[in-house]
């Protein structure tokens, strides 16, 4: 898939769950590979700051991201926006704000929602890139017993469980298994807030625009109408019988356990802050920011090891070359055809497959008593798994060839040994211009890196 920006730009306005300030958030299309970057408007210098789990500096009543360079450039209850946008596979946007923090609206993500389908998405010329689950990850709470785990699987679902001690909320569950479904099922899910809970927060000057059209307030606790009746009117709403335990709404909840859903909704927004999508089902035991966002930032310390991600390879499935198609496109026969089959292939990537066996020929001098694939030869692999990427943008590719202009930034990490799988993910640097083509190449066994280079070539017609 290719990544996907907003067709045009719109704005939101409203009041700040904790300021309580009138706030505008626009949100604009945005260029490749930029991600989620929000400006405040309303500060010297118009800061930035990437929605990345890195610059997460709170998430005590949401989340809270901040410019590492400067850190009174921050915006929090950013989770509910996130999450619209992540759903609706949108990878790159500039989002516009004039306060610490966005408007919490309804509570919910639907009204960001409702925007980004108004608008409509525009494609993009870069391929989309996923964070593919390949083993499990576990995130735990020691203190409270919250989990999430995330699993292989083919693409995104969540289960979410909740647990209170609390009459009215107890035990709630929730999941999504199709990213389709989130603006029906979980995006209208308002934010919760137990009244036992309020009185804290407004002493510590937060929640100055919370009220019952913005969250669901749970009354499990009994208080003395007096104390009941204080509270309602500091936040400016009727008088409720201190009796009568329960949801004190202006709203009714939308579904029975929409405290889950919002939970779900909240964990979506949270891995927004991975930079990429998911492939993977995530299982999600009383969730919040905090477990939250350190899964984000332990799935990102995952990526930045290494640029790119193990293409993921299933030796049942039928490839999209064979051996007899690779070599109508490749002049290499034997020893030196060095790409078995071809698994994928996009617009500007390939990933082919290379089965070393102990039947090589040059195993025979390099070494006898010590079996390693010469580095070269893990270039010229890369490199010929490149030329069937550049060949197939040609009529009768049969009557080109692929030469070397340049090798750049090769590095060899360890060893390729007899058994070894070598999975190799080309992608062009650039377009192809005038027959010229650049291109990075990783060449991987299992889970890693072994080897790596920037190639450029030429594309010649055969004589």
């Amino acid at each position: 898939m290719k990544q996907r920006t907003l067709q045009s730009e719109f704005t939101l306005s409203g009041k700040g769950l904790h300021t309580g300030l009138h706030i505008d958030a626009t949100f604009k299309p945005s260029e490749v590979n930029t991600g989620y970057v929000f400006v405040r408007t309303d500060l010297d210098g118009q800061p930035r700051i990437e929605a990345v789990a890195e610059n997460v500096v709170e998430t005590q009543r949401g989340t809270v991201i901040a410019s590492r360079i400067n850190k009174e450039a921050r915006v929090s209850t950013v989770e509910h926006a996130l999450a619209a946008l992540y759903a609706a596979g949108i990878d790159n946007v500039l989002i516009e704000v004039n306060a610490p923090e966005l408007p919490i609206l309804d509570g919910s993500a639907i009204e960001w929602a409702n925007k980004i389908d108004e608008v409509g998405y525009a494609e993009q010329e870069a391929e989309k890139e996923y964070y593919v689950v390949k083993h499990r990850i576990k995130v735990v709470d020691p203190e409270t017993g919250s989990s999430l785990i995330v699993l292989p699987d083919d693409d995104f679902s969540i289960d979410t469980m909740i647990e209170f001690p609390s009459s009215v909320l107890s035990n709630q569950f929730a999941s999504l298994d199709n990213m389709a479904k989130f603006k029906d099922e979980i995006a209208a899910c308002r934010t919760f807030v137990f009244v036992r809970e309020v009185m804290p927060l407004l002493e510590r000057n937060l929640i100055k625009g919370g009220d019952l059209d913005n969250a669901i307030v749970i009354y499990d606790t009994p208080m003395a109408q007096e104390d009941l009746d204080k509270l309602a009117d500091t936040m400016g709403v009727s008088h409720k019988p201190a009796s009568e335990l329960g949801y004190l709404n202006n709203k009714p909840l939308a579904y029975s356990n929409e405290p889950a859903r919002h939970k779900l909704l909240d964990v979506l927004g949270d891995l927004a802050l991975i930079g990429r999508p998911l492939k993977g089902r995530i299982v999600a035991t009383r969730p919040g920011h905090s477990l939250n966002t350190q899964l984000s930032r332990r799935i990102r310390q995952e990526l930045r090891k290494q640029s790119i991600q193990v293409p993921a390879y299933d030796p049942n499935q039928s490839p999209l070359y064979d051996i007899n198609k690779i070599r109508q496109m490749l002049p290499h026969r034997f020893p030196m055809q060095l790409v078995d089959k071809v698994i994928d292939m996009g617009s500007d990537y390939v990933v082919a497959v290379k089965n070393v066996t102990s039947n090589e020929p040059f195993f025979q001098g390099h070494f006898p008593t010590e079996p390693v694939m010469p580095g070269v030869l893990q270039v010229e692999a890369m490199a010929q798994a490149g030329g069937l990427l550049v060949l197939s943008t040609v009529d009768e590719p049969e009557r080109y060839s692929t030469y070397f202009m340049k090798i750049d930034n090769v590095k060899f990490r360890q060893k390729v040994v007899p058994g070894d799988t070598l999975i190799f993910h080309l992608s062009l640097l650039s377009p192809i211009r005038r027959g010229i083509a650049t291109m990075k190449g990783y060449a991987f066994v299992g889970e890693k890196v072994v080897s790596e280079a920037e190639f450029m070539a030429q594309i010649v017609k055969n004589k």
